[in-house]
């Protein structure tokens, strides 16, 4: 498998820790699937991200479908069709029903399930601090962490898959034949959506760690906590060999300053506090705040003027992860 940007060939790229993360993943998800496997140059980040998505979508007292629609409504904010097909098939294995028009098109009203319909509004409300939805959520308490989790997930990979996937996953961009591939992957994908999975069942593939303040609204999930407890000391320490202390913290700087929208490339969020960096540092700072803020905008050139710095997929990724989970970060603390 070929991911955007990278230098080789990732099917390759295995070891213990990734084969036994895949092995969970084929079993539980349906398939190897490409926003797992972009993580393998770093199999701790393919286990995190693995740990993170079962314990918050897949395992719970949660219907599955509505969590899948949440992650389609996530995706749609922020502009990944790739996972916004990927998910509308698992809503249909998951529920029967077919809701990608509605979610390719914001209109919503349409959707005639209105449990689905509340959690679709209140997640595509998730990257706009203060709004109603957000003050008053479809969900209970006690649901709360596997909803949070789901969507701080999805605000997390749509970005890496942007970033270094395709479109879709799909054969077919349109009309009756992407509408055929949507039903056979629906399919496909259904024996594994519906397979009994015990809760925490992934949280040994990484050593426990300690859950950071801002992931709190996780602590009602043991299961949850500890994924994403173990998932951020593996991308804090992935982000620490390529960035700087002083970079990393004028990106947060900036993710602070931050109101959900998109930013102007030029706009003082962007500029403001990174005027200062050249050379390895620039370079850095300029990838991590891509991945946080724009992913659409990333290009080869922007890639190539990191890796003349910093050669290698390795660095690449970890950088790419750091700014999107940050970023992701930052939005769970708006919805929680």
């Amino acid at each position: 498998m070929s991911v955007r940007y990278f230098s080789r060939d990732l099917t390759v790229r295995r070891n213990e820790l990734a084969d036994r993360t895949l092995k969970q993943v084929k079993r539980e998800f349906g398939a190897r699937v490409e926003p797992f496997t972009l993580h393998l140059p770093l199999p701790e980040l393919l286990a995190g991200a693995w740990m993170a998505c079962r314990e918050s979508l897949l395992v719970g007292s949660v219907r599955r479908d509505l969590k899948e629609a949440a992650a389609s409504a996530v995706s749609v904010i922020n502009r990944c069709p790739y996972c916004v097909d990927a998910h509308s098939i698992m809503v249909l294995a998951s529920s029967g029903k077919d809701y990608s028009p509605a979610f390719l098109s914001g209109h919503y009203d349409t959707i005639a399930d209105p449990d689905v319909r509340r959690v679709v509004r209140w997640a595509a409300a998730t990257r706009s601090p203060g709004s109603d939805h957000l003050h008053s959520p479809p969900f209970s308490a006690a649901e709360a962490a596997e909803f949070i989790g789901t969507a701080v997930f999805f605000h997390y990979i749509n970005r890496m898959v942007t970033m270094l996937l395709g479109t879709s996953p799909l054969p077919f961009s349109y009309g009756k034949l992407k509408e055929a591939a949507i039903r056979i992957a629906a399919w496909f994908f259904g024996r594994a959506v519906r397979q009994s999975k015990e809760p925490c069942a992934s949280i040994d593939l990484l050593p426990r760690a300690d859950l950071p303040e801002d992931l709190l609204w996780s602590k009602s999930s043991p299961c949850i906590a500890g994924a994403y407890a173990s998932f951020s000391r593996v991308l804090d320490d992935a982000g620490a060999t390529v960035l700087s202390g002083q970079v990393k913290a004028s990106v947060l700087k900036a993710l602070d300053a931050w109101d959900g929208s998109d930013p102007e490339p030029r706009s003082a969020l962007v500029t403001s506090g990174f005027e200062k960096y050249t050379g390895a540092d620039k370079a850095a700072s300029d990838l991590a705040l891509s991945a946080a803020l724009f992913p659409w905008r990333l290009t080869e050139r922007d890639v190539t003027a990191f890796s003349n710095y910093y050669p290698g997929d390795e660095p690449l990724l970890a950088v790419l992860a750091w700014g999107s989970f940050s970023a992701a970060r930052r939005i769970g603390r708006w919805i929680a």
